[in-house]
């Protein structure tokens, strides 16, 4: 049985993570799970899989079940501190990284020993440090693994193929909820819209990044480093039902491409059998039912954090911390109300302006240009 810890375990992914676990229960154990601050979701998981321990990041949300934990044996750890504890521990096979944001780096840095797989659903690790965490699990023999749908679609369309064989890899994007809005009524985007995707279910920051296309712009910069491609053979096509989930060219003009409903169990459970493929009777894809499939070129300008994202990748160095920073706190005012919809892709553009970039790609570098960034958002725009 291979061994988990399930970082995120209360969010979207790492509850559907547990859904895969829970139906191949010979194949995988858990031993680690953390939350944000959903405590009583943690409580339950941890009565059904029994981990060892578990990480709960608000420390002020532990108190009422510290005692209900004790008595089904979990450990407690808290904090940040307790989360880095939990990536540091040596007795798991399958690191899955399911936190949101820039605090997933570090974790998956520790996490990093040889023969472990990462299974790696947050993608701003490799979006700020992308050279880092490759370069690391090369020297120590670990495996990387995607589970976002779109690069596990990729790897899934490789796989097998020789790497001088790709001439091009395409992201394929729904276009979010506001593909057909006029750029002139952007400013007047409420949140609650800019939350209603129309194909997938996700937390709130992935669902924003997605009606900005932001999230396909983050999703290039990882597709560079998982596939090691250069910029101009990374493409993105905007295709509204998201059945087509990604697709490779290849040198004799053979396309590749991975089909199926966007359900994110399907990528999760190829990440953690991978190169197995396990049975599952998750909904299938019924080709008689389907009428559509259509695909565009995205609008650079009207979704400006998409064009952004590739500037970023293109200057290297510390441009895509800064890109992810400042994105990361500009969606957090537009949830809280405090800017519009439209100005998210303003303040990246102007962060990249401002903010000092480094082309040096060490942790320090990368953390400290996150944090500058971060400053400048808050001081200027909070």
């Amino acid at each position: 049985m291979k061994k988990l810890t399930i970082l995120g375990a209360t969010g979207s992914i790492g509850v559907s993570s547990l859904d895969v676990v829970a139906r191949h229960a010979n194949e995988f154990d858990v031993q680690y799970l953390s939350t944000y601050q959903n405590v009583a979701l943690l409580f339950e998981q941890a009565q059904k899989f029994r981990p060892r321990a578990v990480a709960i990041y608000k420390e002020d949300s532990v108190h009422e079940y510290a005692q209900r934990f004790k008595e089904i044996g979990v450990e407690i750890v808290t904090g940040f501190d307790g989360v880095l504890e939990l990536s540091r521990r040596d007795d798991v096979d399958i690191f899955v990284n399911a936190l949101v944001g820039a605090v997933g780096l570090q974790p998956t840095l520790n996490a990093i020993k040889p023969g472990r797989r990462i299974a790696l659903a947050n993608k701003e690790t490799l979006v700020l440090g992308g050279e880092l965490v490759m370069r690391q699990a090369r020297q120590v023999g670990a495996e990387v693994i995607p589970i976002d749908s779109e690069h596990s679609a990729l790897l899934q369309c490789i796989v097998g193929e020789e790497a001088a064989a790709v001439q091009k890899i395409v992201l394929t994007a729904s276009g979010g909820p506001f593909r057909e809005r006029p750029e002139t009524e952007f400013g007047r985007i409420s949140v609650a819209e800019a939350l209603n995707h129309p194909n997938w279910t996700m937390g709130p920051k992935i669902t924003i990044d997605s009606a900005t296309l932001m999230n396909k712009g983050l999703e290039v910069i990882e597709a560079f480093w998982l596939f090691g491609l250069a910029p101009e053979e990374i493409d993105v096509v905007v295709h509204p039902q998201s059945i087509v989930h990604s697709f490779v060219e290849f040198r004799d003009g053979s396309i590749k491409a991975q089909l199926g409903l966007p359900d994110m169990r399907v990528p999760i459970q190829y990440a953690l059998s991978f190169p197995k493929r396990l049975a599952a009777d998750f909904p299938r894809l019924d080709f008689s039912q389907l009428r559509d499939l259509t695909f565009e070129q995205p609008d650079y300008e009207k979704f400006r954090c998409l064009k952004l994202a590739f500037d970023a990748l293109a200057e290297g160095g510390s441009a895509p911390a800064v890109l992810n920073a400042s994105n990361e706190e500009a969606v957090h005012l537009f949830l809280k109300e405090m800017i519009r919809f439209d100005q998210i892709s303003q303040i990246v553009e102007e962060a990249l302006t401002q903010c000092p970039r480094n082309g040096r790609c060490d942790a320090a570098t990368l953390l400290a240009a996150d944090q500058t960034t971060r400053e400048y958002v808050q001081s200027t725009f909070s």
